[in-house]
Parts: C-alpha cells; sequence; structure tokens
C-alpha cells in the first residue's frame, strides 16, 4: 500500500496551496490568537480531511477556488471541534502534543475554539459558499449530537450494535462525507453526484472508525495506548460482539469491570483478553471489510481517473492502516 505522500502527489501542488490559505485564513489581530494558531497549523496531522475534498472535486468536475474554500472550511469547523472536544474530555494531549487547554488553559480554549467557528462561517458567507456552508454545518449538528447521544448511553452501559453504527455514523462518518460532498459542490456537481459522494464518505468514515476501534484490543504497537476506550468506558463494536456471545454471568463481570474497573491495567486487560476470546476484533474487522467494500462499489461507477485511484488508495490507507 502506498504511502500518504505518494497518495497525494496527483493533488500535492494543491495541498500545498491549500496549506498556505489556510495558516491565512486563521490570521487575526490578537497576538495570543496568532501564537494558538500558529500552533495549530504547525500540528496539523496528514491532511486527509483535505485530501477527500480534492480527490473528490476533481473527480467530479475539477478543482477550482471554490474547493480550496471548502477544505479550509472543513478543516476551521472540525479543528474548532477538535479544540472543545479536548475541554470537554479534560483532555492535554493531542496527537502526542500538548492539547490547546493544556497550554493555555480552558477559557482560551474555548475561545480558541469559537473564534475558528467564526471565521468558518465568515469564510463561507463572505464568499456565498452557502451550499458548502450548509454540509459543513450539518455535519458539525451531527458529530454534536452523536457525542451527546453516546454518553447517554455510556452511563448506563446500553448500547447494540444498531446503536453504535448510528453514533459512529454521527460523530465520524458524517465528517468524511462532508468532505467529499464539499468536494463534488464545489466543483459543480448534480444533486445526485453530490448525495453520491456523501454517501461514499460515510461508508468510508464508518469502515475507518471500525478499524479504530479494533486497536484498543490489539496486541502490537499500534500507536493507540490498549485499552484507553476501555478507561473511556466507551462500548465499541468488538467488545459489543464479545458481551452478545457471552453468557449471562461472564456478561455481567465484563460489564461491571468495565464500569467500575476501568483504572486498573489487570482488570483492562481481563476484558481485553475476553474480546479477543470470543474473536470481536475478527467480527469488527470483517463489518469494517464490508463498509469500505460499499465505498468501492459507489466510487467504481465513476470512470476510472487518477482522481478515483487517488480515491481508492486513500481509503486503504484509512481502512487498513496498521495505527
Amino acid at each position: 500500500m502506498p504511502g500518504i505522500n505518494q497518495i497525494k502527489q496527483p493533488i500535492a501542488a494543491e495541498i500545498d496551496a491549500f496549506e498556505l490559505k489556510f495558516k491565512d485564513s486563521m490570521h487575526s489581530d490578537a497576538p495570543l490568537l496568532n501564537r494558538i494558531t500558529h500552533y495549530i497549523v504547525k500540528r496539523k496531522g496528514k491532511q486527509m480531511r483535505p485530501m477527500f475534498v480534492f480527490f473528490a472535486a476533481k473527480l467530479c468536475g475539477g478543482i477550482i477556488e471554490s474547493t480550496h474554500r471548502g477544505a479550509a472550511l472543513v478543516e476551521l469547523l472540525h479543528t474548532a471541534t477538535l479544540v472543545h472536544d479536548d475541554v470537554v474530555d479534560n483532555a492535554y494531549e493531542r496527537r502526542g502534543f500538548f492539547s490547546i487547554n493544556a497550554l493555555w488553559k480552558n477559557k482560551i480554549a474555548v475561545l480558541v475554539g469559537d473564534y475558528l467557528l467564526a471565521k468558518g462561517l465568515l469564510l463561507s458567507v463572505n464568499n456565498s459558499e452557502f451550499a458548502l456552508l450548509k454540509i459543513v454545518s450539518t455535519a458539525v449538528q451531527q458529530m454534536s449530537e452523536g457525542e451527546l447521544l453516546q454518553i447517554e448511553k455510556v452511563r448506563r452501559m446500553d448500547i447494540s450494535e444498531e446503536l453504535y453504527f448510528e453514533v459512529i455514523r454521527q460523530k465520524t462518518a458524517s465528517l468524511i462525507a462532508s468532505c467529499c460532498a464539499c468536494g463534488a459542490a464545489s466543483a459543480g456537481a448534480d444533486e445526485e453526484t453530490i448525495e453520491k459522494m456523501r454517501l461514499f464518505g460515510e461508508k468510508v468514515g464508518i469502515a475507518f472508525q471500525i478499524k479504530d476501534d479494533t486497536f484498543d484490543f490489539g496486541t502490537d504497537d499500534v500507536g493507540k495506548p490498549l485499552g484507553i476506550d476501555i478507561k473511556e468506558k466507551k462500548v465499541t463494536l468488538p467488545l459489543i460482539y464479545a458481551l452478545n456471545k457471552a453468557e449471562k454471568p461472564e456478561r455481567k463481570r465484563i460489564i461491571n469491570l468495565v464500569k467500575n474497573h476501568n483504572d486498573d491495567p489487570k482488570k483492562i486487560q481481563e476484558v481485553i483478553d475476553f474480546v479477543n476470546s470470543k474473536n470481536g476484533v475478527h467480527y469488527a474487522n470483517q463489518k469494517m471489510l464490508e463498509y469500505q467494500q460499499e465505498a468501492f462499489d459507489i466510487l467504481y461507477q465513476f470512470e476510472e481517473s487518477d482522481a478515483r485511484t487517488g480515491l481508492e488508495q486513500l481509503v486503504r490507507y484509512t481502512t487498513e492502516r496498521k495505527k
């Protein structure tokens, strides 16, 4: 499987130009804000969300200035939600670096998130990008609803497989769906094509999250600490499947461990061993591959091109990664 830099090669120039424009879009007259946004930009990840936007646009007509605004809008609103999430979760690290709230405290972090959100709204309104604004705002609404739904159910450890898929569809998949829909819309695609790309992104997002959830129960160093979801009392697909395969006494015992002993490394390992003994990770991987294939089925409705190849490689990268 090619690396991320090799995958982005057909749109490398657009990504480089986007990074400069995105940095400019965060500029403020307040020195403190500039210091913080500079810190955020320096620690950006692999730029996978903008890549989905640009590849989708290229697939559906071509990359234009509107595509750059769509990519910036997605990144601004997503970054705002991440800054706010770290405050909500009391998290002091993100991708191995200190979070904004860890360095500048909660009050400033919340205000920075608000600022990024406002910047995204203004970028859209000032350029009359109302269709893109509607797509991304809908995704942010779904992300918030998915988070609240998860919090509500986690308290009671009351989550079915059906509910799990609804939570990750809203929390994770809606954002990748909005990237693909924004790319298509920015290129002037019709409503049917925009919806097709949105659905493609949703399938990819669900597959991505399932894959991420399996790392909690792995045995190798995958870059994500083992048992982190258990510590946060998150009920993910491998655990749901294992619980459904267990007899009532064992099921009750494991739920008790997750609810009441989730800070004990030995108890966490016990839950991990239980899930693996019931083939929970194998089941989740099979489900992930089903969603991956559904995404490919949509993608292959488009003519073969370097944009289609780029999206196919990006899907494989997000769903077949080792960490």
